[in-house]
């Protein structure tokens, strides 16, 4: 306890002298008054963390999407299997049913 209010003593006695009194207002003023302060500099970083993972999964999907369309063009027999699974396509003397699970 003795020790906590020697510290606290030295404190404002330093905080006396115009010059480390000025000093520490500068430095609160630009940690949270600031156009560029702590709290909107974390909440930029953390939305920026974010647009990194959307953009690896965006490219990860893109390449996925990519070699799906290349398979697609250069066989015939993926392009029928993919119209009839997604587009519900059939032949004129087809019937489908859909099954839902």
């Amino acid at each position: 306890m003795q020790k906590v209010r020697f510290i606290l003593q030295r404190i404002f006695r330093q905080l006396k002298n115009k010059y480390v009194a000025g000093v520490f207002l500068f430095v609160i003023w630009l940690m949270f008054f600031d156009q560029n302060n702590m709290i909107d500099r974390y909440k930029t970083r953390r939305q920026l963390e974010r647009l990194k993972a959307d953009r690896a999964y965006y490219l990860q999907k893109i390449a996925a999407d990519s070699s799906r369309l290349e398979e697609l063009k250069s066989d015939a027999d993926h392009l029928e299997k993919f119209a009839r699974e997604q587009y519900l396509m059939k032949k004129d003397n087809e019937d489908i049913f859909i099954v839902k699970e």
